[in-house]
């Protein structure tokens, strides 16, 4: 019992999260609108939740694993989960809401499709027990099961394998709902620096790699935008790239900006090797373009998707955001027609998100409601379907208009290894730059261990070889404190 106390001591944060899920301000808290108690009884845990008159009650038994620690972690994990189902059903009760992902707040709900098919059930099956589990909508459930489905009959991730990630921190603008660890390029003065402080790291990643003996599986180049870069810069730094990092089954080069695509930086990606890249119009209007604070034309697009084809680019993505400031389903719809009529290899349908540290946030921007930003996706959804995409990833985040979702699509033999192994937190990740947070998977503990990179890029420049010794530390257990 004193352990469960201990436990649930600082749930109330993850609380806060479900009556979010309902509307409810967080100042129900600090009135005490919600009173709860947990305990254990006959073998379960209990957990009771009252509102005034209305009250909910669920049990779950407790996990008795052989090993101390799993089983600490099992029960910690349990208790937690049902302090929450229980007060989301209490909320139910109440306002009589049914929220699409139901109960669920954490980033990846495909974590319980995988626990499911882990415990011996198949597929549908799963998808049942989580729309039963968690009041996930049928909708949202099939989702889940046609991610998993994918990843299924993609190459599995394994101990042995290691994904690589470059960052280039640099924009040609910032958007308004940006909250990554990038600045824009301005007069340049710091990129150079940055180029090179960031391939001794690179260097010095490639010779960890070899130490560590992992196989290599996929390289990303992200941002910031990458091909804010200048074309030498960009062919230089590629060429270093597939000089230290070569055979990985998978390249990608975010190239975002469409603003910033040239036949030089498109000759350079395509000489290197790289076959897919992202070209991110985010909409394709260019009202909301203007008050994002995208320094580009829906044109623009247009005319960076015709430069990628004729330079021979097979694999090209496409970003969109639904829910941006000031858009309408009207305005989504029209994204969608050049969606179909740009026929990307895959679609990725992003719900807005509105960070703290984002100037969206700050601004208090009008945004389309819940129902409209729900629309939206679902459009989304039939339009990837219409091209022929399959939903391959899929996260959600805080703060997502109407309580919605990121998912990426693509067409069979499509799906980026890179973003699978990032969502589902299954592969080693070796990050250099700025902002980079390199990972190493314990599978047989369920722990993840990370050793993140400073994101200030002049920081980063002056402190390159303390980065390098992180990754050292995390992987080899040199120089560990």
């Amino acid at each position: 019992m004193e352990e469960l106390t201990v436990w649930l001591e600082t749930i109330e944060p993850e609380l806060m999260n479900v009556t979010r899920l309902f509307s409810l301000p967080d100042e129900v808290w600090a009135q005490r609108r919600f009173t709860w108690e947990a305990r254990e009884e006959a073998g379960d845990y209990v957990c009771v939740f009252h509102d005034g008159a209305a009250r909910a009650e669920n049990r779950v038994p407790i996990p008795t694993d052989a090993d101390d620690r799993l089983r600490a972690l099992h029960r910690k994990r349990a208790a937690r989960r049902l302090c929450k189902q229980t007060l989301y059903d209490l909320c139910r009760k109440v306002t009589g809401i049914h929220p699409p992902w139901g109960s669920l707040t954490g980033v990846r709900p495909t974590h319980l499709i995988w626990e499911a098919l882990a415990s011996g059930l198949t597929l549908p099956e799963a998808e049942a027990q989580v729309r039963e589990r968690f009041d996930v909508t049928r909708e949202k459930a099939a989702l889940l099961g046609e991610v998993a489905r994918v990843q299924l009959g993609m190459l599995p991730p394994g101990d042995e394998w290691a994904d690589a990630y470059i960052g280039i921190p640099f924009c040609t603008t910032r958007c308004a709902y940006c909250s990554f660890s990038s600045g824009e390029v301005g007069d340049g003065r710091l990129v150079e620096p940055y180029l090179d402080a960031l391939m001794r790291e690179m260097e010095d990643t490639s010779r960890l790699l070899a130490e560590t003996g992992k196989r290599l599986r996929a390289v990303y180049v992200g941002g910031g935008t990458p091909t804010a870069l200048s074309e030498t810069q960009l062919k230089r730094l590629l060429e270093r790239m597939m000089t230290l990092f070569p055979g990985a089954m998978e390249y990608t080069v975010e190239a975002g900006r469409p603003d910033t695509i040239t036949p030089g930086k498109l000759q350079a990606i395509r000489e290197a090797g790289v076959g897919r890249i992202s070209i991110n119009p985010q909409t394709m209007n260019d009202r909301t373009l203007q008050v994002i604070g995208r320094a580009h034309t829906a044109r623009q697009v247009l005319d960076a998707y015709a430069l990628a084809r004729e330079a021979g680019i097979r694999h090209i993505n496409m970003d969109v955001i639904a829910g941006l400031p000031g858009e309408g389903l009207d305005d989504f719809a029209r994204t969608m027609d050049a969606a179909r009529q740009l026929r990307p290899e895959s679609l990725t349908v992003h719900t807005l998100a509105i960070k703290r540290s984002s100037r969206m946030h700050l601004e208090n921007a009008p945004l389309p409601d819940g129902e409209t930003a729900a629309a939206m996706v679902r459009l989304g959804r039939e339009t990837a379907l219409a091209l022929g995409l399959e939903a391959y990833y899929l996260y959600r985040q805080k703060h997502m208009a109407g309580n919605q979702e990121n998912v990426g699509h693509a067409l069979p033999g499509h799906a980026c290894l890179y973003n699978v192994d990032m969502m589902e937190e299954t592969t080693h990740i070796l990050a250099m730059g700025a902002g980079g947070i390199s990972k190493r998977v314990y599978p047989e503990e369920g722990h993840i261990g990370r050793a993140p990179n400073v994101a200030n890029i002049e920081l980063y420049i002056r402190r390159v070889a303390e980065m390098a010794a992180r990754k050292r530390a995390l992987f080899l257990g040199e120089g560990a404190e």
